[in-house]
């Protein structure tokens, strides 16, 4: 695994930063009467993602690492469920964009995940 010197260079860090953007684009368009529900909890989910890898990333022990890169992918999940509900409300038909960006990030985390447990074994 390449030695990174900032978080802002992980490729994993850089698309859940996208994605975070894109959910705020997505919930400016929600009624207002959403402000307090649906896009106030999307938005602290989405940010959680990026915040945590951040976090995650000086951690000095793997355990801690991975605890702060777990609760990134529990946000993750999460924001996967706002998606769908997002669609099943109405408030966008179609997902697709926001749905693989998250599952690029996804794929990028778990990778970013068994790295760091296959460097243990190494």
């Amino acid at each position: 695994m390449d030695k990174t010197t900032s978080f802002e260079k992980l490729i994993v860090w850089q698309k859940a930063h996208q994605f975070v953007l894109k959910v705020y684009e997505l919930t400016n368009s929600f009624p207002k009467s959403e402000t307090y529900g649906l896009t106030s909890q999307f938005r602290r989910a989405s940010v959680s993602i990026p915040a945590n890898v951040a976090e995650g990333y000086k951690k000095k022990s793997t355990k801690d690492k991975l605890r702060f890169f777990n609760i990134a992918q529990g946000s993750l999940e999460e924001c996967r469920y706002y998606l769908i509900l997002t669609r099943d409300l109405g408030y966008k038909e179609d997902i697709y964009l926001e749905m693989n960006l998250l599952i690029e990030v996804s794929k990028l985390l778990n990778g970013y995940c068994k790295a760091i447990l296959n460097s243990l074994t190494s």
